[in-house]
């Protein structure tokens, strides 16, 4: 039951307070050439810094940068999409990768503390 709710909560499609709230931080993310995968702290999450570290170099995530584009500011605005991830894959990879060695009681790669 509880997690129906939950789903419920959190759907756009579903809820249209979820839908507002996508629709505005879409917007702020937009205004300031970001994508929602920027958000994320590799100082906090050790695992995201790995996943950083561990992303090509030419993955695209150059484009969610804040740059001068040519043209009129409104039209770089409207082709951005701040919610196309390129971060989501290769952090799930590492927190397997993660899981495992602790399964298998090896060491860590890194060491697990917050700042």
């Amino acid at each position: 039951m509880a997690s129906a709710i939950t789903k419920w909560l959190v759907d756009p499609n579903r809820n249209p307070l979820a839908a507002l709230h996508m629709k505005t931080l879409s917007n702020r993310l937009r205004n300031y050439g970001l994508r929602y995968d920027d958000l994320y702290d590799p100082m906090y999450d050790l695992d995201v810094k790995e996943a950083l570290n561990r992303l090509p170099r030419d993955c695209g995530c150059e484009e969610s940068a804040p740059q001068a584009r040519p043209g009129p500011l409104h039209e770089a605005r409207a082709m951005q999409t701040p919610f196309r991830s390129y971060l989501q894959e290769m952090l799930a990879l590492v927190k397997r990768e993660r899981a495992e060695r602790e399964a298998l009681g090896a060491l860590p790669l890194y060491q697990r503390s917050i700042p």
